[in-house]
């Protein structure tokens, strides 16, 4: 029992970590970490980050402390300062110095070895000595730049344990001690030496064979691939970085009635700014004065931009295209949805779905049953007979082939980069783990207020009794609604303002009578809108036109009211929730990806029958009670089927949790994102569609990772022992393997 309070008192740290060569490096980082009590850490080599839940009052120096001990570097993240133009962040295209370092170690052993293996491979180019000019230029490739292998080997040896940098060092270095003991104290050193390549091992005479071209062509190919799979890391978290950088660096806030330009991060809740024509907005809020189109297509992936007004709220980081606006701060820095947005991405690329965890544990044990083959490969040689040299070539090849980086970034590279598309596009899925559901899916649950419909009242028609004007009927109607707060009233008021052109007149003596409709005086006429039972206490009948009009409404699941003015009835408005003019193209996309859809609400038969018809959907349940809803979802999972659940109230969230895939329209309440697996950010039933076909193609890229990785491995071990490839060869297969996961991961930024 009081395991709880523990719980809800521990925290999240997050480390970066440094000196990271491949994925047995994170499985050692993580099993150390995790061995300290209260302790839960979860450390993913693609980004580089450890994620450590600790208890409550623990020191984070500690598991820094930790980390060190283990060999490798940690920090702790630095406090973010508030940004302003003075102190503008890194440009978003800067290289760090990790990758500039190593990109000097790679032109430099390309510049010495690119002549080390012409002269090695092509006897024609090997002239009288060549192979002291050969290890002249090897020397410096295999000290210097591939001295990070050599260190970090050893680090490795002081505490006992072996990585991937263990392999490259050991067979450069033996390549390299092998040519030095041929040419000193063997016939290598000979004039007249000549040397062919061979793309197999060949019993020979190991006295006059020499292996410099190994040792500075694998040092050159690893580092290489080094360079360019982390590179191709920086740019697969490329769009959380994007994401992060999108916010406004400063703001125009008005303090005692003067503007004054501010660091966005001195921004409070209740603050009044001004976001000026092509300004970003720097924070949620809502606008107090101005209209404009706002541009949110960098956030949500929407590209067309939506008018706004006085009332209506607005997201940090979106554009103001046109007009000039006054908004007043509601949620800032950390609340906002831009930061929420990010750290739900975050949270999504530094987690690890089942699959990565077995890769990870195969990588753990991976380089010792490397090392202990590439033994038994030598043995092996040395006991039928073979001459040390090619025992020796063996055994290089083993050491080199082998490559566990490609098994620990076939998962995270592609969560990284998929997440962060789907970032772009407007979709936050929440973990890793998500991804398996989505491939099960099978039926999806649909709410209809706010999901398929805009949750909104619209004003859809204005049936005017005969001999009444239209256009006088939505005046005084309108008038009259506009000073009611009612959602009908609302969408009556602003439906005759748009079609009208023009504003409405005032509205005196306004009266509400509770459940039938109002009443008041415009332009000096007694006007009522309401139900009927309103114009019967005024003793008003409605004409057999009206009354049809009514009838009609109602059978089509809208709301009419009658409206009269004179002591006579001259008109019917009718107002119904639409249909967002996307849901029937999504309603389409779920049935090609083999989903059923199911149209799940609390409004009467009539209504969402009416709804499913206009947009496709075969199978209704209505008049469902909002507590209901998540017992309705057991029900479906209860006769075999795997739900998504898409929805956006309050009274969705249960639901939303008890399906095996709950995406949340983000349009909607803070209770039903939470509850939620995947979050939609626009109000587009379809982004529900692409964010189910992104986790899809996701997953498949992991697969396709892990399946071309285990393969490799597989293959290529077995040929290296049986003496059927190079050493060099074998080290630019090695590098490939990984750059090869990390492209195929980075074609997900193509996803649309």
């Amino acid at each position: 029992m009081s395991a709880a309070p523990a719980d809800a008192a521990a925290s999240t740290v997050e480390l970066s970590i440094g000196g990271m060569s491949c994925a047995s490096c994170a499985v050692r980082i993580e099993k150390k970490l995790n061995r300290i009590d209260g302790v839960e850490a979860n450390v993913n080599y693609a980004t580089e980050k450890a994620r450590v839940r600790v208890p409550a009052g623990f020191d984070p120096e500690l598991l820094v402390a930790e980390v060190e001990k283990t060999g490798y570097s940690a920090e702790l993240p630095a406090p973010e300062p508030s940004r302003s133009a003075s102190q503008p962040e890194d440009a978003p295209g800067a290289e760090d110095p990790e990758l500039r370092a190593l990109r000097r170690r790679v032109i430099a052993s390309a510049w010495l070895t690119i002549p080390v293996i012409a002269l090695s491979m092509i006897p024609p180019l090997q002239f009288d000595y060549w192979q002291w000019a050969a290890l002249c230029l090897t020397a410096p490739v295999v000290v210097w730049a591939g001295w990070p292998f050599h260190r970090a080997a050893w680090t490795n040896l002081r505490h006992g344990a072996a990585t991937m940098d263990t392999l490259i060092s050991v067979g450069t270095a033996a390549a390299f001690l092998w040519s030095l003991y041929a040419l000193f104290l063997g016939g290598a050193g000979a004039s007249g030496l000549t040397h062919a390549f061979e793309f197999s091992t060949h019993p020979h005479d190991g006295g006059c064979n020499i292996y410099l071209e190994v040792a500075a062509g694998v040092t050159l190919f690893v580092l290489a691939g080094r360079y360019f799979e982390l590179r191709s890391k920086r740019r697969a978290g490329s769009a959380l970085r994007a994401l992060l950088e999108l916010g406004a660096q400063e703001v125009t806030v008005l303090r005692d009635g003067a503007e004054q330009r501010i660091p966005v991060g001195e921004l409070a809740v209740g603050d009044e700014f001004v976001v000026r024509p092509g300004e970003k907005i720097a924070s949620d809020g809502v606008i107090v004065a101005g209209t404009s189109a706002i541009d949110a297509s960098a956030l949500t992936g929407e590209s067309v931009p939506v008018e706004a007004g006085p009332g209506d709220t607005v997201t940090g980081a979106t554009v103001n295209t046109s007009g000039r606006l006054r908004v007043r701060a509601t949620r800032v820095g950390g609340d906002t949805q831009l930061a929420q947005m990010a750290r739900l991405v975050e949270e999504a690329q530094s987690g690890k779905a089942a699959v990565q965890r077995l890769a990870d544990r195969i990588s753990g044990v991976f380089v010792p049953i490397v090392i202990l083959i590439a033994l038994g490969t030598l043995a092996a040689w040395l006991a039928l007979g073979f001459p040390a040299s090619s025992a020796f070539t063996a055994a290089v090849a083993v050491l080199i082939i082998a490559c566990p980086c490609a098994l620990g970034l076939a998962t995270p590279t592609a969560l990284l980069v998929g997440t962060g598309r789907g970032a772009q596009l407007g979709i936050l899925i929440k973990g890793p783990e998500v991804l398996e559901s989505t491939r099960r899916v099978d039926t999806v649950v649909l709410d209809k207020t706010g999901t398929v419909t805009t949750g909104r009242m619209t004003l859809l028609e204005a049936i005017p009794a005969p001999g009444v004007e239209r256009t006088e009927l939505l005046r005084l109607a309108g008038a009259l609604e506009d000073a009611s707060e009612h959602p009908i009233a609302q969408a009556i008021a602003k439906g005759a303002v748009e079609e009208l052109g023009t504003s409405l007149p005032e509205a005196e003596s306004f009266r509400n009578s509770e459940g039938k409709g109002v009443s008041g005086i415009v332009e000096g006429r007694t006007v009522l809108v309401g139900r009927p039972s309103l114009l019967e206490d005024w003793s008003i009948a409605a004409v057999p036109a009206l009354q049809a009009a009514l009838e009609d409404a109602g059978s089509r699941g809208r709301t009419a009211v009658l409206v009269a003015w004179d002591g006579a009835a001259r008109g019917v408005l009718v107002v119904a929730d639409t249909v967002k003019p996307t849901s029937a193209e999504a309603i389409r996309q779920f049935r090609a990806l083999g989903l059923t859809p199911i149209l799940l609400t609390g409004d009467n038969s009539a209504v969402a029958e009416q709804i499913a018809a206009e947009v496709g959907i075969d199978r209704v349940i209505a008049e469902v009670l909002p507590h209901d809803k998540a017992e309705l979802v057991s029900g479906l999972q209860a006769e075999g089927r795997v739900v998504a659940m898409v929805g956006d109230g309050v009274n969705d969230a249960a639901a939303l949790a008890q399906a095996d895939l709950g995406l949340a329209m983000g349009t909607g309440t803070d209770a039903a994102i939470e509850a939620a697996d995947i979050t939609l950010v626009r109000g587009d039933l379809r982004s529900a569609a692409d964010a189910i076909r992104l986790a899809r193609r996701t997953l498949g890229t992991i697969k396709g990772n892990l399946f071309w990785a285990f393969a490799y491995n597989v293959a290529a071990i077995p040929l290296a022992a049986l003496g059927l490839l190079n050493p060099m060869l074998a080290g630019a297969a090695m590098a490939l393997s990984s750059v090869f996961v990390v492209g195929n991961s980075l074609r997900l930024r193509r996803f649309a």
